[in-house]
């Protein structure tokens, strides 16, 4: 099983280096696209980081801002995919 604190810190630890935003400002509830860390183009690159790194599709339907708002949601996604 995995563990949801590995899958959020695999997670930020993406988002801050895709982002050059600094560590202090990507919090696990940090809104990542209303706060401006990530637009579409960054949307794209997540969702590849998360098909390659997890093993999962992200299915048309399932690409709703509140299952990639923010860390948290992220990595709720991905959990609840990979069960």
């Amino acid at each position: 099983m995995i563990d949801t604190i590995e899958v959020k810190e695999q997670v930020r630890k993406f988002i801050i280096e895709t982002s050059y935003v600094p560590e202090e400002k990507v919090k696990h509830d940090t809104k990542i696209f209303i706060d401006g860390i990530f637009d579409s183009m960054g949307f794209l690159s997540l969702i590849n980081f998360i098909e390659d790194n997890f093993d999962i599709k992200a299915e048309d339907s399932e690409l709703l801002e509140e299952n990639f708002e923010s860390v948290n949601a992220i990595a709720n996604f991905i959990i609840k995919k990979l069960n």
